[in-house]
Parts: C-alpha cells; sequence; structure tokens
C-alpha cells in the first residue's frame, strides 16, 4: 500500500554544500522544510573525488553560512577528506533535517503544489529546491575510434588515485583544474600525455578561488546593468594549488593539442602523429543533473532551465542552486551557494 504524500512548504532535493546552505536560511526563515538526499551518508559530491583534490581557496574562504570551515592541519587548502568532514559536522550542528538514502525520481504539478517522487516516499510542496549538483552527470565529447579502443577508458568521476596506474601510458584529456591536478600526481607514477583544445593557463601564484569568486561576482552584476566584465578565462584557467606548481616547477605541465581519433592502441592527430596509450582520463566536465525534472518540461535547446536568479521563469515554483553561474556568482562553489542561497530563502519566505 502507497504511504500518502506528505505536505511541506519547501522540499530540497540534495544534502550536500548547495543543499546544506538553503537549509540553514530556511530554518533561520522559520520555513517548514525537508532535503532529500540521494546519498548514503553526508558530503555530498565531495565524498566520491579522489583523496588528493583540493580545493582552490583557502578554509576561511570557503565557509558555508554559519560556521567557519576549521583550517587544515598542514595550513593548506582542504582536500576532500577535510570538506566531507566540514559538510558532515556543519548537517549535524544545525541539526538539518536531511532524510538518506532518498533518490529523487520525479517532480510533478499538482495542482497548486509540486509533488517530490523519492525513494523514501512523496512530498507534495508549495516550493522545490533542486541542489543535485553535476557529479552524477559526468560528459566525454565523442571522437571517432572510441568503441575500438583495447585499452581502459575512464572519467574524473571514476578516478579514485594514482595506485591503478603505476608504469601505464596515460592520456590525460581536458585543460582544466582536475586534468591539472591529476596530471601532477599521476606524472609520478605514469608515463603521461595531457592533451587540450586550447594551450592551458595557470592563474599567477598569488590568485586562488578568492579572486574567482569576487570576479564572478562582478561579471553577474555587470550583466545585470547590461555591462561587460572580464570572465574568469581572462585571467587563466588553473588555479596553482602547490601540487600544480610543483609539476610545473618538474617541467610536466605542457599540453599537445587535442587529438582529431581514437585508434585500437592509442590516439592520432590530424597530421598523422600518434601516441600509444593504455588509459584515456577524460577531465573533461560534468553537465547538471536535472532529470528529476524531466516532468516539467522546462529545459532549453542548451539543456539548462531559464531562470530569473535561482527562480525557473516556466515554473516559479522551482528554485534552482548550485550549478554555476547561471544559478548565482559561483553557486557551485561552497561560498557562492552560501550566497545565493541567503536570497533564495529571503524569496521563498516572503512568498509563505
Amino acid at each position: 500500500m502507497t504511504s500518502p504524500a506528505r505536505p511541506a512548504d519547501v522540499v530540497v532535493i540534495g544534502g550536500g554544500q548547495a543543499g546544506l546552505a538553503a537549509g540553514y536560511y530556511l530554518r533561520r526563515a522559520g520555513v517548514d522544510f525537508v532535503i532529500l538526499d540521494a546519498q548514503e551518508a553526508p558530503g555530498g559530491a565531495w565524498q566520491h573525488a579522489w583523496p588528493s583534490l583540493r580545493m582552490f581557496s583557502p578554509a576561511q574562504y570557503s565557509s558555508l553560512p554559519g560556521r567557519m570551515m576549521p583550517i587544515p592541519a598542514d595550513g593548506g587548502y582542504p582536500d576532500a577528506a577535510h570538506v566531507v568532514a566540514y559538510l558532515t559536522d556543519y548537517e549535524q550542528r544545525y541539526r538539518l533535517p536531511v532524510i538518506r538514502p532518498a533518490a529523487v525520481r520525479a517532480v510533478r504539478r499538482h495542482g497548486d503544489r509540486l509533488a517530490v517522487d523519492s525513494d523514501a516516499g512523496s512530498w507534495h510542496a508549495r516550493f522545490v529546491v533542486s541542489a543535485t549538483g553535476t557529479w552524477r552527470r559526468p560528459y566525454v565529447p565523442h571522437y571517432p575510434g572510441m568503441r575500438d579502443f583495447r585499452g581502459e577508458q575512464l572519467h574524473t568521476a571514476g578516478y579514485h588515485g594514482p595506485e591503478p596506474f603505476h608504469d601505464r601510458r596515460v592520456v590525460i584529456v581536458g585543460g582544466g583544474n582536475s586534468a591539472a591536478q591529476i596530471l601532477a600526481e599521476l606524472s609520478q607514477v605514469a608515463q603521461t600525455t595531457w592533451v587540450t583544445l586550447r594551450p592551458p593557463r595557470l592563474l599567477p601564484d598569488e590568485l586562488d578561488g578568492r579572486a574567482l569568486f569576487d570576479l564572478a561576482t562582478r561579471r553577474h552584476r555587470a550583466a545585470l546593468a547590461g555591462q561587460d566584465a572580464p570572465g574568469i578565462g581572462d585571467l587563466g584557467d588553473i588555479v596553482a594549488v602547490a601540487p600544480v606548481r610543483e609539476a610545473r616547477d618538474r617541467g610536466v605541465l605542457k599540453a599537445e593539442p587535442m587529438f582529431s581519433r581514437i585508434t585500437p592502441d592509442g590516439v592520432a592527430w590530424a597530421d598523422g602523429s600518434t601516441a600509444p596509450c593504455d588509459v584515456i582520463l577524460w577531465c573533461t566536465g560534468f553537465r547538471p543533473a536535472l532529470s528529476h525534472l524531466a516532468p516539467l518540461r522546462l529545459r532549453d535547446s542548451d539543456g539548462r532551465i531559464p531562470t530569473d536568479g535561482t527562480r525557473a521563469l516556466a515554473e516559479p515554483r522551482l528554485h534552482l542552486l548550485g550549478y554555476g553561474d547561471w544559478t548565482g556568482p559561483a553557486s557551485a562553489t561552497l561560498i557562492g551557494a552560501g550566497r545565493t542561497a541567503r536570497r533564495l530563502a529571503t524569496e521563498i519566505a516572503a512568498q509563505v
């Protein structure tokens, strides 16, 4: 027998950093809400990252609202385990009403409410905040010959450290932070080749996530005013965290142009040159995990949901948080998610 749907002012989908930030401000506003998280444990996507992954900002600039992230024992930028511990403590400290595991299958219109169907039951909500992030949707571009490759292909999401790659030939694809950090690590145990669509550019050593957040904020404000402002890409692509600087000093941060096809034994370029390899590691990013919102039919031709701030234009009872600059300046970062969540909660509380 199916249990009846439970009422709630707000259902937050996702218990990672964005969902917890939303929960913090919704609780402060006195709103009735629940957080449904598909994970088995706290920590969001950070609990699935490779152990050596480092954040791009110091702990004091990487905190959610209300509680500063402790500084790591080594004084450096926080690694994945440090962030998981912080998010776990944050959730417990503020006694946020997280239900897990509760993967949400679908969000549908149901009269004057939105029906949320999950593995842990159903809710009828006045508002829904989707904060599922991108980790569950790794993106791999198509290249001729992919199916014929006899080696191993994996994405950043499936990388868990250098141990399986000792003495193997690895092609690392991608010009962003993940590719640079993984290259720095794998180049110490494997024969690596780095390929990128354009020459990678390191940010100056003194710039980190703080500067990137400030720049994203200025660019967002300028766009709202109909003005132009420099983008993050004008500064560089890669934050020079300590492992990346060390790899640069070893001379391994040298990228080849993107190959044109994949052969059974490696990769090949348009000029006829080839490189044999055992592994192709795609550090090619992620896409928003929005399949649960498919019944609402809100996506545009780019696969995104048009928004005004965080509110979906075609469904004002739905808010999206933490997917990138299109849902708030730097909203995929800890500090950016917190600042965006504050505006979101204020808007929802005014209507509840």
